[in-house]
């Protein structure tokens, strides 16, 4: 078999990856190898429109069957990659195949974190990360009038409103002292607090979890810190998740959170490059942080973006890795928008009222990060702000009759 160029994962990074490859004019080898047996397919939905009903799984697919044929992409549907044969070249598979690479692409994503707690494992407890969890969770949702959502993360919200809207009873446990925390603004936070439970959630803030109690090996209630119980016919764990980079480890690659990549999102190994969630890499849009200057992101934007990169790269056209990170979440009526890399102690301004607004962060006084809520205007102004490093004031952003697209648009 000729060396060509493997990926291993086949998420948003991973296809990604390979589409750009063949539209760059690669025409060696190219395989995709994913460890679920599904099409790739689109993650964020499952936790908003596919557990609703509005989409199905076809629905989903990133592409038909038909496309990888046509594109000579071979893919290793519900294939796990076991380790890396850097000195031979090789991946091998958990089936024992081997398939050589000149150039590998690890887009191995993230999985959820585990909940650490006496009773994790009984039935009626559930994460979601994919098409087979956002199943599971659709069938449990017919008969499990109580729902404890472990999170008040983007996850843990988009699977709240979804359920709260299906009228069941919810409650939220998020450690924090309010929702999104770590991603977002007090007053963002606030509003998403009152919309939840405008809703029919209920949140239990400032609360950690000792246990989930059973009855006949099933949950029944989850056991606070501070000694409640909530009872629970099923519940949701969404606390984050963690790099799928153990694969790059075993190889010797440096993966501490994360693969470390260069700004050209390649490893020490020049046969081998990482993209997507697993990926840990430079960014210019992480000054004023705490750290080493890198960041690994979990979105869309980051694995689309990502994979037409490296795939220039590939094809002779290199550039620096210098995107500006962007997220949503749709949460109900509502949808959350964000540009740009925020910390808690950035200064918040708000522009706008009522049900559609937007924040702006500064750090040492540079915009470094945009909250819209229901104002998707606002939204890409920040993102061309952001992307260009435009100078904005603090009382410029406050001021509803200060011109932001004129200033987005000047040349």
């Amino acid at each position: 078999m000729e060396p060509g160029i493997v990926i291993v994962g086949a998420g948003q990074a991973g296809f990604q990856a390979a589409a750009s490859l063949r539209e760059g004019g690669y025409a060696g080898p190219l395989a995709l190898v994913g460890d679920e047996t599904a099409l790739p397919y689109q993650r964020p939905p499952l936790s908003k429109a596919y557990l609703a009903g509005k989409t199905d799984a076809e629905g989903l697919a990133l592409r038909p069957a038909s496309f990888f044929a046509e594109h000579r992409i071979a893919l290793h549907a519900g294939s796990l990659a076991r380790s890396i044969d850097r000195e031979g070249r090789r991946l091998v598979l958990a089936d024992g195949t081997a398939l050589p690479y000149a150039h590998l692409v690890l887009a191995t994503g993230a999985r959820n974190r585990p909940l650490p707690v006496p009773g994790a494992e009984l039935a009626g407890v559930r994460q979601l990360r994919g098409l087979s969890d956002a199943d599971a969770l659709k069938a449990a949702l017919v008969d499990s009038p109580r729902i404890v959502v472990i999170g008040a993360g983007f996850i843990g919200l988009e699977f709240a409103a979804v359920a709260a809207g299906r009228g069941l009873d919810v409650t939220v446990v998020e450690a924090a002292d309010r929702p999104m925390a770590r991603a977002v603004s007090a007053d963002t936070a606030a509003f998403f607090r009152r919309a939840q439970e405008e809703l029919g959630v209920r949140f239990a803030f400032g609360a950690g979890v000792s246990g989930l109690l059973g009855c006949e090996s099933r949950v029944s209630a989850v056991s606070l810190a501070d000694g409640r119980e909530l009872p629970a016919d099923l519940v949701v764990i969404g606390i984050g998740v963690l790099p799928n980079a153990d694969l790059a480890a075993e190889a010797g690659l440096p993966a501490t959170d994360g693969v470390r990549v260069d700004a050209f999102l390649a490893t020490p190994d020049p046969a081998i490059s990482a993209i997507g969630d697993c990926a840990r890499f430079p960014s210019p849009f992480v000054h004023g942080l705490p750290g080493d200057g890198t960041v690994r992101i979990e979105s869309v934007q980051n694995a689309i973006d990502q994979g037409r990169c490296l795939a220039a790269r590939l094809t002779g056209r290199p550039a620096a890795y210098g995107a500006l990170p962007w997220f949503w979440s749709d949460q109900g009526a509502h949808k959350l928008q964000i540009a740009g890399l925020s910390a808690p102690g950035d200064e918040a301004v708000v522009r706008g009222t009522g049900t559609a607004f937007s924040v702006f962060r500064f750090r040492a006084g540079r915009l470094c990060a945009v909250e819209s809520v229901n104002r998707a205007g606002d939204h890409m102004i920040a993102r061309r702000l952001l992307t260009a490093g435009t100078p904005l004031a603090p009382d410029q952003a406050a001021d509803p009759a200060f011109d932001l697209k004129g200033l987005a648009t000047a040349r």
